[in-house]
């Protein structure tokens, strides 16, 4: 039985760009970094060394040569914390592309950009 989410492969044109994206804006922590010697590189994201989920950063463009039939397209990924006005102002004040922070039944949410344009959520809610 599938108990949590792991881990997210995202596969990003330019693993530097998204690694400064990630540690540099949004507040994020470089958990690994590994190199196969082939040229495979991945690296480990996650929101603290503590998190129960991680992402990995893939390369795109060799991962679509290596296997061609994936879909590497950006998984659509919600994000939780405890103070979305307070994010949700950090990351204007780092000049992401931020969305209005809306109400929707379950709670409030904003969406964001990363450097390569792809889009993320984020929910409040309180633990």
């Amino acid at each position: 039985m599938i108990k949590k989410l792991g881990q997210v492969m995202v596969y990003v044109k330019n693993q530097d760009e998204a690694v400064k994206f990630w540690t540099e804006k949004a507040g994020f922590t470089v958990i690994s970094e590994e190199e196969n010697g082939q040229g495979m590189r991945w690296i480990e994201i996650a929101p603290s060394s503590e998190a129960e989920t991680s992402i990995i950063l893939h390369d795109q463009e060799l991962i679509a040569k290596m296997q061609p039939e994936l879909n590497l397209g950006t998984p659509s990924l919600m994000f939780v914390t405890d103070n979305l006005d307070q994010l949700h102002s950090r990351l204007l004040n780092k000049e992401v592309t931020v969305g209005d922070i809306v109400e929707i039944p379950s709670g409030r949410v904003f969406n964001f950009a990363d450097s390569e344009k792809n889009y993320f959520a984020v929910m409040e809610k309180s633990e």
